[in-house]
């Protein structure tokens, strides 16, 4: 770690900052964040704009060092060491902690007093929100632990809990930072909207009747036509969130219409019985307002369907063109597997369209980062292949499922397998060495005379078939089962099921329409083959 001489919250210290991923940004990296989204974040180190403090916030902050202040001497009596703020830098990453000690082995980092953080502090389970910015200050320091405390700066109202790294999660972040540097290079900045408040139409000129057994006075012609002109202006083209509000407002409106010309009807047959003009315009508004509102109702609803539907294709193409790219740097053999994201689940629950886009780009760079972290995976894999079983690629046929092993059950599983194979050789060379050996010693027949009454070749055979090694008997089954294709690929020459069932080889499963051997039978085989060969070799030499 570099060490920089830069007090926290000076202008030198700010300035720091903003060349450097800092270990409070991280969990808005990883989408984790209770003030700042991955986009907001986005769009602050690409701009360099950051957002102005308010006075509110100012105060909170103000709060928070002064309890910080109190409560180091209180960490420091209960570690019984002396803690010193401290800004330090590694790689791209930047950790500003509250404290460490001289030797840097323990951090301190102090929360002001809030209950949600106190109860997680109790039960020992930090939110991400919390525990990336620890891990972050873990990885830059190099630091052991971590004293995380929240307090008011008294000891009536301190807690505390030690904190270490957690495995698996340094190796995220890392790969968290990596995917947001990629991101940030081709990320655009959008404009800044407004909040999006709804608009309706403007107000209907007072509808006035009045009656007397006849209609004596009344705007309705031009009550309607200003009307039925403001209602086919209504938009319908529902494109983003200030279209959304603007529908959704427009629809309290023409519900609010429907309910004054209801009232102004009740009204008018409140002095006449019947007078059909007025009731005919009355229910005409009223119909076509109706019809608006639900217009309006059903396009707002199958809108936002498609908007969360195209949100979801678009991230998932996304992701795929991610996966392709890696499929590319890979072997032409080997392709990644399927990564799952959820990004349905991710933009359950959001209402607006920046949200739900916003939702779909943290659940993309998460899955992104996973995709980037198996390829890793692969590769570390293929490098061992290609380094320990180079002279025996015939034996690694289901290398599309050992890339996707850990590497060092992979590289163990390869030195067996090359093993088993070495041996298997070795006694197959073993047996052939003992059977010319067994058929030198076998003394020709040379008396003349002798030669017509030689017609058994029993002792032949005898002598030969003694050389061949018995075959052992059944080993216990480990489950390891192996493809009749995998079993031909190592002899080198097509065995079929039903030869090996004529030597007493059952099949002991089927997968996917393969046929399955155990494993463990696979000397036993190699010894049937060869005394069926010497076989058919003394039966040939006694016709």
């Amino acid at each position: 770690m570099q060490v920089h001489n830069v007090q926290q919250g000076t202008p030198e210290w700010h300035a720091l900052r903003s060349s450097y991923f800092t270990a409070s940004e991280a969990p808005a990296m990883k989408g984790a964040s209770k003030f700042q989204t991955r986009n907001d974040l986005l769009s602050m180190k690409k701009t360099g704009i950051v957002p102005d403090v308010t006075q509110q916030q100012q105060a909170v902050f103000d709060r928070g060092h002064a309890a910080e202040e109190m409560a180091r001497p209180l960490v420091e009596e209960d570690i019984g060491e002396e803690l010193y703020p401290i800004v330090g830098t590694s790689g791209n990453l930047l950790a500003s902690m509250d404290g460490a000690t001289m030797l840097g082995d323990v951090l301190f980092e102090h929360k002001l007093w809030n209950e949600k953080v106190v109860a997680q502090i109790r039960t020992g389970e930090l939110e991400p929100h919390y525990y990336w910015q620890l891990e972050q200050q873990l990885l830059v320091s190099g630091a052991e632990r971590v004293i995380f405390v929240c307090s008011d700066g008294t000891r009536d109202k301190f807690v505390s809990m030690e904190y270490r790294p957690v495995p698996g999660r340094r190796e995220e972040l890392i790969a968290g930072w990596a995917q947001f540097e990629q991101d940030l290079g081709e990320f655009v900045p959008q404009q800044a909207k407004a909040v999006a408040t709804g608009s309706a139409p403007d107000q209907l000129p007072a509808l006035r009747i009045d009656v007397t057994g006849m209609v004596t006075a009344s705007n309705l012609d031009a009550f309607k036509a200003h009307a039925l002109a403001v209602i086919g202006d209504i938009n319908t083209e529902l494109a983003n969130d200030q279209d959304f509000a603007d529908a959704d407002a427009t629809v309290k409106w023409c519900s609010e219409v429907e309910d004054k010309l209801k009232a102004a009807k009740e009204h008018a047959l409140s002095q006449t019985e019947s007078i059909d003009v007025l009731f005919k315009a009355i229910d005409d508004i009223t119909a076509e307002t109706r019809r608006k509102r639900l217009e309006l109702e059903k396009l707002i609803k199958a809108r936002k369907e498609i908007i969360r539907s195209d949100i979801v294709m678009d991230a998932a193409k996304a992701l795929q063109v991610h996966i392709d790219q890696i499929n590319e740097t890979l072997n032409s053999r080997i392709r990644m597997p399927k990564v799952m994201a959820d990004f349905a689940g991710a933009i359950k629950g959001k209402r607006t369209i920046d949200s739900l886009k916003e939702a779909a780009d943290a659940e993309l760079a998460r899955a992104k980062i996973e995709a980037s972290r198996i390829a890793d995976g692969i590769r570390a894999n293929l490098k061992s292949l290609n380094e320990l079983a180079i002279k025996h690629g015939f034996l690694f046929h289901d290398a599309q499922e050992l890339v996707l092993k850990a590497n060092d059950d992979l590289v163990a599983l390869i030195k067996v397998r090359i093993n088993e194979h070495e041996q298997q050789q070795a006694e197959l060379k073993r047996q052939e060495d003992a059977q010319k050996a067994a058929a030198a010693t076998v003394t020709p027949v040379t008396e003349p005379e002798a030669v017509p009454q030689v017609t058994e070749p029993t002792p032949v055979v005898a002598v030969a078939t003694a050389a061949v090694a018995p075959i052992t008997q059944t080993p216990a089954d480990d489950g390891q089962r192996i493809k009749l294709g995998d079993i031909t690929s190592r002899l080198g020459f097509t065995l079929s099921a039903e030869f090996l069932r004529s030597m007493g080889f059952e099949a002991v499963e089927r997968k996917q329409g393969a046929q399955l051997y155990r494993a463990s039978d696979f000397p036993r085989i190699c010894a049937a083959l060869v005394q069926h060969i010497q076989s058919v070799q003394s039966d040939q030499a006694a016709a």
